[in-house]
C-alpha cells in the first residue's frame, strides 16, 4: 500500500508543481520538482520502504515526460493507465502492514476508521493525484477522440479546463476551468468514501441537469455532448477508482 501512495503522490505532486510554476523560469521549476523528489525520497525512508521512494521517483519523472500539460500527448491517456495498474497491484500484492514506518505503528483516527501510515500516504496521494494529473489524463482522452478544445493563445491556455464549457472561441476565457474539475473529482472521492452513494448519484445527475441546456442546442456533431461525456466520464472513472482503491488499503490494513 505504501508503494501505491508514494507513486500517486510523486504524479500528484509533480503534476502540481509544474502547474503551480509553470511561468516561472526553468532553474525555479526543476529545483521545486526537485524538492518534490528529495520529499519522496525522505517520505520512503521514514515509511521504512526506500525502494518504493526511489520507484515512485522514476515514475513520476516519467510521467512528466509522457503526459505534457500542453499539447498533445505522445502516449496518450497509457500512463495514467499504467500507474492505475500499478498502484492497484501495489494494493494488492504488497503486505498492508508494510512501510509502517521506522519509529513503529502510527494510527490516526478518522471519520473512515483508525488509519495506518500506509493508508495516509495512499490516501494524500490519491487526493495530490485528483488535484491536477487528472485534469491532463481528461485532456488527452479528449484529444484522443479529436474533440479538445479549440486552441487559444498561448498566454492563456493554462485556464482551459477539460470539465469547463466546450468549444471555447477566441473571446471567452473560463477562468474556473482549472477549479471546477478537482472539486468535482474530490466531491465524487469523498462521497464514495463515506458510501454516501445516493448524494452521488444526486451530484452526478445535478451536473447533467446544469450542462443540459448547453447541450441541448448543439448541432448535428453533437461535439458539445460528446466533450461533455467524455470529460466527465473520464474524471469520474478517476475519483471513482481512486476511492474504491483507497476504500480497498484502509480495508486491507
Amino acid at each position: 500500500m505504501i508503494l501505491a501512495g508514494l507513486l500517486l503522490l510523486a504524479v500528484g505532486a509533480a503534476d502540481l508543481v509544474r502547474t503551480v510554476f509553470k511561468r516561472s523560469p526553468a532553474p525555479i521549476r526543476l529545483a521545486s520538482l526537485g524538492v518534490v523528489a528529495v520529499a519522496i525520497l525522505a517520505l520512503g525512508v521514514v515509511t521504512a520502504a526506500p525502494f518504493a521512494g526511489i520507484a515512485a521517483v522514476v515514475v513520476g519523472a516519467l510521467w512528466l515526460q509522457l503526459m505534457p500539460d500542453t499539447g498533445r500527448s505522445p502516449a496518450s491517456i497509457w500512463p495514467a493507465a499504467a500507474v492505475g495498474a500499478l498502484a492497484a497491484l501495489a494494493v494488492v500484492l504488497v503486505p498492508a502492514d508494510a512501510g509502517s514506518g521506522l519509529f513503529g505503528p502510527v494510527s490516526i483516527a478518522s471519520p473512515v476508521g483508525a488509519l495506518s501510515l500506509p493508508a495516509i500516504v495512499l490516501t494524500l496521494g490519491a487526493v495530490a493525484y485528483l488535484m491536477e494529473a487528472a485534469n491532463v489524463v481528461v485532456r488527452a482522452a479528449l484529444e484522443r477522440e479529436n474533440i479538445a478544445p479549440d486552441p487559444i493563445p498561448e498566454e492563456r491556455h493554462e485556464i482551459v479546463d477539460p470539465t469547463a464549457m466546450p468549444k471555447l472561441g477566441p473571446g471567452q476565457v473560463m477562468r474556473g476551468g482549472r477549479l471546477i474539475g478537482p472539486l468535482e473529482r474530490a466531491i465524487v472521492f469523498a462521497l464514495t468514501l463515506a458510501a454516501a452513494y445516493p448524494l452521488l448519484a444526486a451530484f452526478i445527475a445535478a451536473k447533467g441537469i446544469v450542462r443540459f441546456p448547453e447541450i441541448s442546442r448543439d448541432g448535428d456533431g453533437g461535439d458539445r455532448a460528446e466533450y461533455f461525456l467524455v470529460g466527465s466520464m473520464v474524471s469520474w472513472v478517476q475519483a471513482l477508482s481512486l476511492a474504491f482503491l483507497v476504500w480497498f488499503g484502509i480495508g486491507a490494513a
